[in-house]
């Protein structure tokens, strides 16, 4: 049995925090979830902080297509890279067994719209704060989830439409708010 290390990056849209953790996939789209409670919470009567004034697009990602993702690489077995040359070795090869894939929406959408979708969610227009983009930040950032597709069959399937309302529905369900 083969030893395979795994990462996970739970990355937030908004700030750029990240979190690593053993033993699971590379993760490089988590968002929405995160964003949705940071705006959700604000919307309550704070202001919010909309960096770039709303332009940049991220991939958000709901949480039962990033389950989706992870489950279907867990039947397959990483192998190690025959093409692997230690003498000469690349960035991208390894003789560990081991992939990384990307688990996303691969669909950008720009913040601005977002927050529209939370807004119709919530039943109320939330008081903006129009900034511009944040040092060090990227204006657009996408998950390319092709070699995911390719070896698993992997399609999300989950609107940020769909996912914001879901996520609204559980919450206030869950704070019986």
């Amino acid at each position: 049995m083969h030893r395979i290390k795994r990462r996970v990056r739970l990355g937030h849209p908004i700030k750029g925090a990240h979190h690593a953790f053993d033993n699971v996939i590379d993760i490089s789209e988590i968002a929405g979830v995160l964003a949705v409670v940071e705006y959700f919470d604000r919307l309550a009567g704070e202001p919010i902080e909309v960096f770039n004034h709303g332009k940049h697009t991220r991939d958000f990602t709901y949480v039962d297509d990033i389950v989706e993702g992870v489950m279907r690489t867990l039947d397959r077995v990483a192998q190690p890279d025959p093409a692997f040359d230690p003498v000469h070795p690349a960035t991208a090869t390894s003789s560990a067994p081991y992939r990384v894939y990307n688990i996303g929406n691969h669909q950008p959408v720009e913040l601005s719209r977002y927050i529209e979708v939370i807004e119709e969610c919530l039943g109320r227009k939330a008081e903006k704060i129009l900034l511009p983009l944040q040092p060090g930040d990227v204006p657009d950032t996408c998950a390319d989830v092709e070699e995911l597709a390719r070896d698993t069959g992997y399609a999300p399937a989950t609107s940020v439409e769909q996912g914001v309302a879901r996520f609204v529905d559980w919450y206030r369900d869950y704070y019986r708010v």
